[in-house]
């Protein structure tokens, strides 16, 4: 991209609420471009519930019930197949096809004619509107080592490119590793991913990965983008957090931990209870620490989200508030391990309570501002200036009141303070927050601060519209991480920036931040009106500089377009409407 380089931090002058919003809601690190995973996940995974013996009836039963039970509605559509689906005869690995690639267990999954059985599920699953989902570890089977099979479209063969060292296979085992300087290697996971791919798989997690799998995850990530088709790439579990940017590099999300399956509780051969209070205990250090490493394009993932099926989730009912909560501050992928064909109702309305899911939605990862034993409190600043309150009781034993300064928020004067969970009001707040909690309970509050706000958009974010030639590049200084460049030189190649929603029409300031060496200039138009042009200059691509221009926006959603017809403009950063 031309003239790209790293930049000093903006500064803008914005109002605290704004501040806040740049101090924790920026993320540091983006995921491959690959056109999927731009918010997280919504879903359901066969793990949790059904465990070691899925069926095509069992998951075509969850797909069904997804869409019925109304998750689909509000956005639940990813259904998940996880371990298991193929035939494992034993310690020697997976069995495999001519072209060295796991054979489906038609026990389980049967052929419908010439239709595989995992296609078939995948044709059922997106009958229903969804996405349907699958899993796989890295490495090449020892069943195609000793069979030495052929690799497809090459004259390679599977001895040319595996080595002796085991591959992590939790449950069938039998995997050795890949040795990707070898010719042949990627061509193998090209195939496996073509093979997903036209059996019509939306999602792939790739299971028992960690620093010693960068070659095996890049392999995938690269093998599942040339299929044409978008693929969401799910890395698991237990990934190095020094290696954060790796993962994001590769992958749309990362599992942060181990499972959170209550293995040594269930009882009566069941898989309940899928959970306890301690493992979502677990999460919250969690989701302090890899607070900067989520957003668009790959986001934290914590695991399942235990909610669904009543006292058998292992959870109280606060606890239940409290772990969706949690993942929602968090923006982690809301992958339910419930059995979703017998949904308890007071579950289900907390799975579609859209006030809920919009935090999660949002694809901002909150910031820890108290951790003071059992008082723990998170923030995220949205960029219309509303700022995102998640007040927890750690204790899953006694009740505890958890208070937070709303300063350390962003929050410098008073804000009317909505409860999310319930959607009533809170009135209106100011200096410090405090809610007593019973045990394992949630306070989750939306408050609108009073006063002038600043609307603050990323230019990168996935609701701008980047038409034609422009595009995103990483920048180790910017906000975020990344800008956005090949701004104009043609009609054709603009950004327009959405999401700029007013209360009321009038006039605003309009700040951008800008990279540029030399002298360029921005055409902005407002919701498709006349065009400002604003000359500017720069000595370097290494700074990023700041502009203002006053504007008129109506009230509602309103639009700004970026453009040069005639030349390039500079790279653009962050805008932000005061």
């Amino acid at each position: 991209m031309r003239h790209r380089a790293p930049q000093l931090t903006a500064v803008l002058a914005v109002t605290a609420a704004a501040v806040a919003a740049v101090l924790l809601a920026a993320p540091s690190a983006r995921a491959e471009n690959n056109g999927v995973g731009l918010k997280p996940v919504l879903g359901w995974s066969s793990w949790s519930f059904i465990r070691k013996a899925p069926s095509a009836a069992k998951i075509d039963a969850q797909a069904d019930a997804m869409k019925s039970s109304g998750l689909a509605a509000v956005g639940f559509d990813y259904v998940n197949l996880d371990d298991f689906w193929y035939q494992c005869p034993g310690s020697q690995g997976p069995n495999v096809d001519q072209y060295g690639r796991w054979v489906t267990d038609p026990a389980k999954f049967p052929a419908s004619g010439s239709t595989d059985g995992i296609q078939a599920v995948a044709n059922h699953v997106h009958g229903d509107g969804l996405k349907f989902g699958l899993y796989v570890t890295p490495g090449i089977s020892k069943q195609a080592v000793s069979q030495n099979t052929a690799i497809q479209g090459t004259s390679y063969h599977a001895d040319d490119i595996a080595t002796t060292t085991a591959e992590k296979n939790y449950n069938c085992s039998g995997m050795v590793g890949i040795d990707y300087g070898k010719p042949g290697a990627q061509a193998f996971i090209n195939s496996w991913a073509n093979e997903f791919a036209a059996w019509g798989v939306d999602y792939v997690k790739i299971d028992g990965v960690g620093t010693g799998d960068v070659a095996d995850i890049q392999a995938w990530s690269a093998a599942l983008r040339q299929t044409g088709r978008p693929i969401h790439l799910e890395l698991s579990n237990s990934l190095a957090i020094g290696s954060a940017a790796t993962w994001a590099q590769y992958a749309n999300g990362w599992r942060t931990g181990g499972d959170i399956e209550c293995y040594g509780c269930e009882s009566g051969g069941s898989s309940y209870p899928l959970t306890q209070w301690s493992s979502v205990q677990s999460r919250f250090a969690q989701v302090a620490a890899w607070q900067p490493y989520g957003g668009p394009g790959g986001y934290n993932d914590y695991d399942s989200l235990e909610v669904g099926n009543g006292a058998d989730d292992g959870l109280t009912a606060p606890e239940r508030q409290s772990q969706m909560s949690l993942w929602a501050m968090g923006a982690a992928p809301l992958v339910l391990g419930t059995d979703l064909t017998n949904l308890d109702p007071t579950d289900l309305g907390y799975l579609k309570n859209s006030r809920v899911l919009a935090v999660d939605q949002d694809g901002i990862d909150a910031a820890r501002l108290v951790n003071n034993g059992d008082q723990q409190v998170y923030s995220k600043t949205e960029p219309n200036g509303d700022v995102i309150l998640g007040l927890f009781n750690y204790s899953g034993t006694a009740s505890t009141t958890v208070t937070v300064p709303l300063a350390s928020a962003g929050i410098s004067g008073s804000a009317a303070a909505t409860d999310l969970w319930t959607g009533g009001s809170l009135g209106t707040v100011s200096g410090a927050y405090s809610v007593t909690l019973a045990p394992g309970a949630v306070r989750l509050i939306r408050a609108v601060p009073s006063g002038s706000r600043a609307v603050r958009i990323e230019a990168e974010s996935s609701g701008n519209t980047l038409a034609g030639a422009t595009r995103t590049a990483s920048c180790s200084g910017c906000s975020g991480g990344t800008k956005v460049g090949y701004i104009g030189d043609g009609a054709a190649d603009y950004l327009t920036v959405n999401g700029i929603n007013e209360a009321s029409a009038g006039a605003r300031t309009l700040t951008f931040s800008y990279l540029l060496s030399g002298s360029r200039s921005f055409s902005i138009s407002v919701n498709g009106g006349p065009d400002t042009t604003v000359n500017l200059t720069g000595s370097s691509f290494s700074t990023v500089y700041t502009a203002s221009v006053p504007i008129t926006v109506k009230a509602g959603a309103n639009t700004v377009r970026f453009h040069n017809d005639t030349a390039y403009a500079p790279d653009l950063d962050v805008i932000t409407v005061q």
